[in-house]
């Protein structure tokens, strides 16, 4: 096992199952707020920018959160029930078929509705544990022989809280995507 995956279990052990629900419903809102306050400053014709060759557009980007969010709020809400979310792990770099294909500010409407949804729903959480888990495909950058980032992947049982947590991760490294996009089709920003 990779250094890297003992931490982000460590991680989420600590920021996650450890952590009191009304924290972790207000770390996942921070990271929300961060990523919608960024977008609603983006104008659709910037969203659908490639301007990185070989990385998503801001617009693929929302996609694929949408995409990943909705599934993953069913995940959490089988989790606070005390249930196995069935089937397989939600994939890592799940996008609608067309991603390009729907308005951007609908796109936008789309993901905040989920996330009021997820807020909601870990707001109203009992500060308590289940035996339930849920498979995540977990996705980190660790350094490759040639001292590049390359992509590790793995398979991570998480509890509830630790569940709720990936949201924020998934969000936060998302945001940090969508800037660097941002400012590669923003020269004049640099």
């Amino acid at each position: 096992m990779h250094p890297e995956q003992l931490r982000a279990r460590e991680y989420l052990h600590q920021k996650g199952t450890l952590l009191p629900a009304s924290e972790i419903h207000e770390r996942v809102g921070a990271a929300f707020a961060a990523v919608e306050a960024l977008l609603d400053g983006v104008k659709a014709e910037e969203a659908r920018t490639r301007s990185i060759p070989g990385e998503w557009t801001v617009q693929e980007v929302v996609d694929h959160l949408v995409m990943t969010h909705r599934p993953s709020l069913d995940e959490l809400r089988d989790l606070l029930a005390d249930r196995r979310p069935p089937g397989e792990p939600i994939p890592a770099g799940l996008q609608s078929p067309d991603p390009m294909g729907r308005p951007f500010s609908e796109l936008v409407g789309a993901l905040k509705a989920v996330h009021r949804e997820v807020l909601d729903v870990v707001a109203a959480a009992p500060d308590r544990m289940t035996a339930a888990r849920a498979r995540v495909i977990m996705v980190i950058n660790v350094k490759g022989s040639d001292e590049r980032d390359v992509p590790l992947h793995w398979i991570e049982e998480l509890d509830w809280k630790a569940y709720a947590v990936i949201f924020r991760l998934h969000v936060l490294d998302h945001l940090t995507q969508a800037k660097k996009t941002l400012r590669a089709a923003r020269p004049s920003s640099r």
